[in-house]
């Protein structure tokens, strides 16, 4: 596992959005109550682009983050907040007590964690009734970004040859989560719930974007810089130098059984 990401909090801080308040909403109307605030769990946290949100709607929020830079600065961020524990590790470490949570949620993070442990896991922590949410945003086909990703590909291509250009899925696309928590048994009322939320960057916010992904911090210094004028001098000459990322935001539920 890289942990490149981790070098980069700032930058991941200034360019991942929050996720739609409509999906707080519906989470929070599935819940127990059971007349104290919601016990969260929250995997692989980042800067805080859930966590904020959890913690505004009055949850107790242990946030799980394995890079150490990132989870100092999660915790640095939100230091006022007296209902935010940040555990620096793996999810399948983290020392958390079994049988004692409501909510179990990741957003876009999930794919960190071990096949093995993704539905045994949250299973083993959530209390009956409590749900198990995963939070994925999914690039998906649309004119809307004017091929963009497509005719990018080359410049990829130059610093990762093996990297081969794939059409995005359609809108309604499935994700890979749903199936595998159907699958498991071990949840009820699995639903999938989705809207589109198209992003638009400038292309000083798609560089940072882009500086974002842990592939990118991987090359070596001089290939990366390189890398980045390259793009850059490629968005300049798109309309009004700017990239739309088509994406299908989507949070696949579950409810653990008593």
């Amino acid at each position: 596992m890289t942990l490149a990401f981790n070098d980069v909090p700032h930058i991941y801080t200034r360019v991942r959005p929050e996720y739609p308040p409509t999906f707080y909403d519906a989470l929070f109307e599935m819940l127990p109550d059971r007349g104290a605030p919601i016990r969260a769990i929250e995997v692989g946290a980042g800067t805080g682009q859930a966590t904020g949100p959890l913690l505004a709607r009055g949850a107790q929020v242990t946030a799980i983050e394995i890079g150490p830079r990132i989870a100092a600065y999660l915790e640095q961020r939100f230091s006022r907040q007296p209902n935010l524990t940040v555990i620096t590790s793996a999810f399948e470490d983290a020392p958390l007590t079994e049988g004692a949570w409501d909510l179990v949620l990741s957003a876009t993070a999930y794919h960190w964690v071990r096949p093995d442990a993704r539905m045994t896991r949250p299973h083993a922590l959530l209390a009956p009734g409590g749900v198990l949410a995963i939070i994925d945003t999914l690039q998906v086909a649309s004119d809307a970004d004017r091929g963009y990703f497509k005719r990018s590909h080359p410049i990829y291509q130059k610093y990762w040859p093996q990297q081969q250009y794939q059409d995005s899925p359609d809108p309604d696309v499935e994700p890979p989560i749903l199936e595998e928590m159907r699958a498991s048994g071990l949840f009820e009322d699995v639903q999938v719930h989705r809207r589109r939320w198209d992003q638009v960057y400038s292309t000083d916010a798609s560089l940072d974007l882009v500086e974002s992904y842990s592939n990118t911090n991987e090359l070596a210094p001089d290939a990366r810089a390189h890398f980045l004028k390259d793009l850059r001098a490629f968005i300049e000459t798109e309309p009004g130098a700017s990239v739309l990322r088509p994406l299908s935001i989507t949070m696949v539920t579950g409810r653990r059984g008593g």
